[in-house]
């Protein structure tokens, strides 16, 4: 194998498996070492910069950081960073002055969005402070799309979600609430240099049964039954209620139907639990309210006698494996489920009927415009799109991450540069020796369990609809819950020519992640490390050719822990411990690559 060249930012940024798997690649680590340090105001920051929302993400992120997170592959339990992004938007002081500021004097160019959703709200996040003029159309009363309209409260208090909301807006942002936009070709027409469109995924897919349009009014569509609480509409609902489908949008339904007055209330799945689209969380936190979750049951029909609503039949279904694998299932029987109110949730759709077919851009067999996958940009030069109206639904954290790429095609396109010329990432690498012996971090393994959050009593949560249910995690669990973190973006650094093969490192690594042995293939080197290297997804480190015998020094990223030792007992500083920190381009803004020894 060639040389690892650590060079190259993409090498150590898929080290810190947290970042990697972040879709706005937050830098996890620093601000959780920053919370440790009790600075929750540059914690707060650190997390901004990327993930725009981070009291909003607190509490509501999908967390893709902690499937991946290294701790798991330790005690089976990831560090809560979600839980911990909370904690610095929840203690940070007043960092007003801190936020991004846009000039008095404006660049000349005029940006719409369309929606104030979480993309929308990035991308003018990221241009505002630019100068650019921002002009954002808005359909409902308040900003904030599906965060305001389809996270409960209890959930989302609206004091975060308003706060989050006015750091964006108060930059200047021109917002016309109570405004849909209702034809692209009309939009075109006026004075913008581009167009972002972040409207969501706004339509709820509806359920086509027997006897369903005779139950109209007490069938509801998920997200549009959500709006409508969040919007005060709708203040009670049926005693007995029954949520179609499994999902996140499934289990905001659910539990907020307990608020308003539903006893007996079930959630129906199609198939077994291992399928469920649904967080484990919020499926813990349902069941905690006493939600009945009801799998393999097939809605057939609603039952409506003398005009209403009576139930839903469902078949029950068996699922088996065939010859090759697939999930097969067959009808058991037909069951009948009384409701008063049924609420349905099976997912949610694009709608852009306010974009004329004439107007030149493409779309695909599903009705999808084709955006490009790196640019962000439609058929038609400068419209481009972002969040679930770019590829359907996904999460917030989603949607930023593509608002940063769209902003920086949206800088492009206005300056007259191609969109396709994207600027790279960079990276810093910091040594972090302060003696021979002595880190700057801790490099002490905790050996605590992961914290669990504490939440409003059973008795007291129903009192009203906004009240939060989780409380946060105190200063104790806070302690203990940033110990667990392995400072994965403080990568063990490798020189070759220091090393003088006497085998002091690999002798004192607890995971057996170091080998020095002679190249090879890659399939046939990780076969004969110390430990096996099985997972082929996380790159092998390979040192050029040592001087004393030509043998190469082979590193194990999967299972390394970051702990130091081998650096604490190198006697010739061959290997050091070096912070990692990626440098990601916003528009505007190029990344730069330095190494400060």
């Amino acid at each position: 194998m060639k040389p690892t060249d650590t060079r190259d930012p993409s090498y150590f940024h898929k080290v810190v498996d947290c970042q990697w798997g972040c879709p706005a690649h937050t830098n996890v680590p620093e601000y959780i070492r920053l919370i440790a340090q009790g600075r929750y105001s540059d914690a707060y920051l650190v997390n901004r910069q990327s993930n725009v929302f981070p009291g909003i993400l607190g509490r509501t992120c999908d967390r893709p950081c902690e499937p991946a997170c290294r701790r798991t592959r330790v005690d089976g339990e990831p560090v809560a960073i979600c839980r911990l992004k909370r904690v610095a938007a929840d203690l940070r002081d007043d960092i007003t002055d801190q936020l991004p500021k846009a000039p008095q004097k404006k660049n000349g160019k005029r940006v719409a969005c369309i929606g104030a959703g979480p993309a929308s709200l990035a991308v003018a996040n990221d241009l505002a402070p630019l100068g650019y003029e921002v002009v954002m159309f808005e359909k409902s009363a308040r900003a904030g799309g599906l965060m305001r309209t389809n996270v409960p409260s209890f959930r989302l208090p609206e004091k975060v979600l308003n706060e989050e909301v006015d750091m964006i807006l108060n930059m200047g942002v021109d917002i016309r609430y109570n405004t849909p936009v209702s034809s692209l070709k009309g939009l075109l027409k006026g004075e913008f240099d581009a167009v972002f469109v972040g409207t969501g995924a706004p339509r709820g897919k509806d359920l086509e049964l027997p006897g369903r349009k005779e139950a109209a009014d007490r069938v509801h569509i998920g997200i549009e039954w959500l709006e409508s609480v969040a919007f005060e509409h709708i203040k009670s609902i049926g005693e007995r209620v029954l949520i179609i489908g499994v999902g996140n949008t499934a289990m905001d339904c659910c539990r907020t139907s307990r608020r308003l007055g539903g006893k007996e209330i079930k959630v129906i799945a199609r198939r077994p639990r291992q399928f469920f689209k649904a967080s484990p969380w919020e499926l813990e936190d349902a069941e905690e309210e006493l939600i009945e979750i009801v799998v393999n049951h097939s809605p057939k029909r609603f039952v409506v006698e003398d005009g209403k609503l009576r139930g839903m039949e469902f078949e029950r279904l068996e699922w088996s494996e065939d010859a090759k694998g697939r999930a097969t299932s067959k009808v058991v029987e037909t069951v009948f489920i009384p409701a008063d109110d049924v609420i349905v949730a099976i997912g949610q759709e694009n709608a852009f009927p306010w974009i004329e077919r004439d107007t030149g851009m493409e779309f695909d067999k599903s009705g999808m415009p084709v955006v490009d996958k790196v640019t962000f940009q439609s058929s038609i030069p400068g419209v481009f799109f972002g969040g679930d109206a770019a590829w359907g639904p996904k999460n917030i954290i989603w949607a930023v991450a593509h608002a940063h790429e769209a902003a920086i095609s949206i800088h492009n396109h206005c300056q007259g540069t191609p969109v396709t010329d994207r600027p790279a990432p960079g990276m810093n690498l910091i040594t972090q020796k302060m003696g021979m012996y002595e880190w700057s971090y801790s490099n002490d393994y905790n050996a605590a369990h992961r914290a669990k959050m504490k939440h409003v009593d059973l008795r007291e949560r129903f009192s009203k609809l906004s009240l939060e249910v989780e409380m946060g995690f105190d200063v104790d669990q806070t302690v203990r819950e940033v110990q667990r973190c392995l400072n994965c973006d403080i990568e063990t650094s490798f020189k070759d020519k220091l090393c003088i093969e006497c085998d002091a490192c690999i002798d004192i690594c607890p995971l057996q992640c170091l080998t020095i042995t002679s190249n090879g293939d890659e399939a046939e080197l990780r076969s004969r490390l110390t430990v096996p290297a099985k997972n082929t997804e996380q790159a092998l480190f390979v040192s050029g050719a040592l001087p004393q015998t030509g043998r190469v020094m082979v590193k194990d990223e999967d299972v390394c822990v970051h702990c130091g030792l081998c650096a604490e007992r190198c006697p010739t500083a061959a290997w050091d411990m070096e912070k990692f920190e990626l440098i990601l381009p916003h528009a505007g803004q190029n990344g730069a690559s330095r190494k400060t020894g």
